[in-house]
């Protein structure tokens, strides 16, 4: 339930009418509250209100209705501007990215201001009565829409200032960065030490394959991008029913309707209302989100660069700023532990067995379509072994040197054939050379600390 949960805030914070719609409520709210306030006070011609607004009936409904349709106005002038945003985004950085400017709290706050003030003022408006119908003049509510009417003035001002900046490459790249980086500190909340931690679990036997006596297969009731697994749903059939789960696909990869979701080893044959609730366990929609999915927002800078690299925009410097991120990121998970893809019940019965997330796949998934599409740029190359250096001296596992050794092998390869000119190969020969010798420090100073820690354990155990 959790999981599903989350997923559903997750659609919905990245809508545009969520925010708006609160706040529409609220103003709603707030119209009510002002007029109990005028209602109550019912203030004479000293009161304060009625210094700051000392008109009529007639007076009063020209100041809300003058109000109301200027905000209304307004808004659909802002709401163009964020459609013309939009349009310029999935134009010239992808239609991945669109779901990063819908779910800009800025964008969201603007338009529910402008809408949250025409809903205050047309109930406001309703209120007003003449002297024939005993006169009312909700003098502080009046003078509180003015004061929202001049607040409006500032948030217009605000939006055109906000959309000119967040169209641009930059500013798109930065925040596609700091929510990858958020996303993956949530997914890899352990740090890694000098060696990587033992999960505890290694001894923990599997059932022994006599043990299967059945083996049956949950498939996909619907075709579509696996966007979340809830992981402790499974865990918990699991050890209610005695099964074991091999889970086939990872969050973000596309799943076929009648696709095996996980293969369950069981002792009987598997009743069909229980492979239904193993199969509501994973969430299956029609797009890829972050939730889950490791490679969400690595993809997403994965493509500004590539569009960048296109010859109908040849932006070379936007793919080299995509590229300097990857690299960011890609330090980061250097010092993190990834998660088991075992999962063990509390009696520590090896329970589900999910597909793994490993460096090397991050790694390729950051950095092969840029290789691919940018071998022909010299600038792009240079850079992607740069950033292979950098990430050279932050590996710590043979993993991490084995995939970064890869990396930059490929390229190599790919720009002697491209590259024309010999300078350009000199170059990246010796950006790769760099980067061996970065792998083969990391690699000396590993030997050593093993070895230290060896004597040192050692002098313990013989003292």
């Amino acid at each position: 339930m959790r999981t599903r949960l989350l997923n559903l805030w997750e659609l919905v914070r990245t809508s545009l009418w969520f925010i708006p719609l609160v706040m529409v409520v609220l103003a709603i709210g707030l119209s009510y509250g002002m007029i109990a306030v005028d209602r109550k006070l019912a203030p004479e011609p000293h009161h304060l209100f009625t210094f700051l607004y000392a008109v009529g009936p007639e007076g009063a409904r020209e100041v809300l209705s003058t109000i109301a349709g200027s905000m209304i106005t307004v808004a659909g002038v802002a709401f163009s501007m964020t459609i013309v945003a939009l349009t310029l985004a999935s134009s010239e950085f992808g239609p991945h990215l669109l779901r990063n400017f819908m779910k800009d709290k800025s964008n969201q706050l603007v338009l529910g201001t402008f809408i949250a003030t025409f809903i205050y003022c047309l109930l406001i408006l309703r209120t007003v009565r003449s002297e024939d119908e005993s006169t009312f003049v909700p003098a502080a509510s009046v003078t509180f829409a003015i004061v929202l009417a001049l607040v409006n003035v500032g948030v217009l001002i605000y939006f055109v200032h906000h959309i000119s900046v967040s169209i641009q490459a930059d500013a798109v790249i930065t925040a596609v960065y700091r929510d990858l980086l958020e996303d993956m500190q949530r997914l890899f909340p352990e740090e890694l030490g000098q060696e990587p931690p033992d999960s505890g679990h290694g001894s923990v036997p599997g059932p022994a394959e006599e043990d299967w006596r059945r083996t049956d297969y949950v498939a996909a009731p619907r075709s579509g991008y696996l966007q979340a697994i809830d992981g402790d749903g499974l865990l918990e059939i699991a050890r209610e029913f005695d099964l074991v789960m091999h889970v086939a696909y990872r969050p973000g990869e596309y799943v076929s309707a009648g696709n095996t979701l996980a293969t369950i080893r069981c002792g009987e044959k598997l009743d069909g209302k229980l492979a239904q609730k193993i199969a509501k366990c994973f969430i299956v929609g029609s797009q890829r989100t972050p939730e889950q999915d490791v490679e969400f927002g690595i993809h997403q800078l994965v493509e500004v660069a590539m569009r960048a690299l296109s010859p109908s925009i040849n932006s070379p410097f936007t793919a080299i700023s995509c590229v300097d991120r990857l690299g960011s990121v890609l330090c980061f998970l250097t010092r993190r532990a990834f998660p088991s893809p075992y999962r063990y019940d509390r009696e520590n019965k090896l329970r589900v067995i999910a597909r793994p997330t490993s460096f090397r796949g991050i790694t390729n998934a950051a950095f092969d379509q840029i290789r691919q599409h940018g071998r022909s740029n010299a600038a792009v190359m240079v850079r992607l072994l740069d950033t292979l250096q950098i990430i050279a001296v932050h590996a710590r596992t043979s993993e991490q040197k084995r995939a970064i050794r890869r990396q930059a092998d490929m390229i190599v390869r790919s720009t002697q054939e491209t590259l024309g000119e010999d300078n350009d190969r000199q170059d990246v020969r010796r950006r790769y050379e760099a980067v061996v010798e970065a792998l083969e420090q990391q690699q000396s100073q590993s030997a050593l600390l093993s070895s230290s820690s060896f004597a040192v354990s050692g002098k313990w155990s013989d003292g």
